[in-house]
């Protein structure tokens, strides 16, 4: 089957609070929607959300690189001939890894709806339900811990709390009253966003291994390019580091891996450049013991449901941080992904398993 055309829908969702990290505050979760068209009339659906602070795409930007640069390459392209099609793609132009990562998920929803396959299980079945994390916004240290318990209290075991902005010692006031209100029995998961350097971070992390803190991981420690300092941090500490800024591709994740700058991997489609990509850093990480995680920026249902079936697909991730549906206003997707508390599930059908988008919000760009 040939690619017929490829659509493009700008659309916001309100978030019911303000989602905040040492990087951005957001209030509004906007995307660019994707739909590619097979030459029989078969929709596949993508999203590609715009962060700027480490992306570098906007909502005009993404827009542009689709219709005017991808686009063009990929019409009339046989879907089928998927490495030359992947591969076309990633060519095209450097960088705009969020734009890419859009049509790549609109291409393997076609996909599995060609060959009549969910997604998770066309790309290698490895599980069919998940557990994700929820985000505790930087916040005053009593505010973080009122609303890590509220998630808690509505069924949620793991948390990712956002750090890296103030000091250090903010920063350890602020673990300290979230593990008192919560207990014993929920992981935590600490994302500095960059937020700290590799001094601070070995200070700040062993401070909190010697008050006891139940720390399951701490991400992105240090600035994106330091990779040095990150193994710094990993070297001199016994939490397990994460690298996710870092590592937007394969050769990112190689460099990671070959000097040992991190415990674990955290994927995003929108720094992988979509799902084939992706699939390339879990087995190089996989090759050299390493787990990873699969996250996400703030997407709608539409781009998380991609990255879970991603997830679900790999034996070698173990974690998943897929929360951002659930802080919006408003739903756009029929089907996809399912929230039980904090279980995730597929809904039936091939691809996505989406049944309808809902692009009545789209907005002007």
């Amino acid at each position: 089957m040939r690619i017929q055309s490829i659509e493009t829908y700008p659309i916001a969702v309100p978030l019911h609070t303000p989602f905040k990290t040492a990087l951005r505050t957001v209030t509004v979760a906007e995307s660019i929607y994707v739909k590619v068209i097979g030459e029989d009339g078969t929709e596949g659906w993508g999203e590609a959300p715009p962060t700027v602070v480490i992306t570098g795409e906007s909502l005009t930007s993404i827009d542009h690189t689709i219709k005017k640069i991808i686009t063009p390459v990929l019409i009339g392209k046989d879907i089928t001939y998927r490495e030359d099609l992947f591969e076309k793609l990633q060519g095209c132009c450097i960088g705009n890894t969020s734009a890419k990562a859009a049509v790549d998920i609109a291409l393997h929803d076609l996909l599995g709806k060609i060959y009549q396959l969910p997604l998770y299980q066309l790309l290698g079945g490895s599980k069919s339900e998940l557990e994700t994390d929820y985000t505790v916004s930087v916040n005053d240290p009593e505010e973080m811990a009122e609303d890590a318990a509220r998630y808690v209290s509505n069924g949620f075991k793991v948390l990712k709390v956002k750090v890296g902005k103030d000091t250090i010692e903010k920063d350890i006031e602020r673990i300290q009253n979230i593990h008192k209100r919560v207990g014993e029995g929920v992981r935590i998961r600490l994302d500095a966003n960059q937020g700290w350097s590799p001094k601070e971070a070995i200070y700040a992390i062993r401070k909190m291994e010697d008050h006891h803190l139940p720390i399951e991981l701490v991400e992105q420690p240090v600035h994106a390019q330091n990779i040095e300092g990150m193994k710094q941090v990993t070297d001199h500490t016994y939490t397990p580091i994460m690298a996710d800024e870092s590592v937007f591709g394969p050769t990112d994740a190689r460099r990671i891996l070959e000097t040992r700058s991190a415990d674990l991997i955290n994927i995003k489609l929108m720094k992988s450049g979509g799902i084939h990509r992706a699939v390339k850093i879990n087995h190089l990480a996989e090759a050299y013991g390493v787990e990873c995680m699969v996250g996400s920026m703030i997407e709608t249902k539409l781009g998380i449901t991609a990255a879970a079936h991603f997830a679900a697909s790999q034996n070698n991730v173990t974690r998943v941080d897929f929360d951002a549906p659930l802080m919006l206003t408003d739903d756009p997707i029929d089907g996809g992904v399912q929230y039980d508390k904090s279980m995730l599930t597929f809904s039936k059908g091939f691809g996505l398993g989406i049944v309808n988008v809902n692009t009545e919000q789209t907005v002007k760009i």
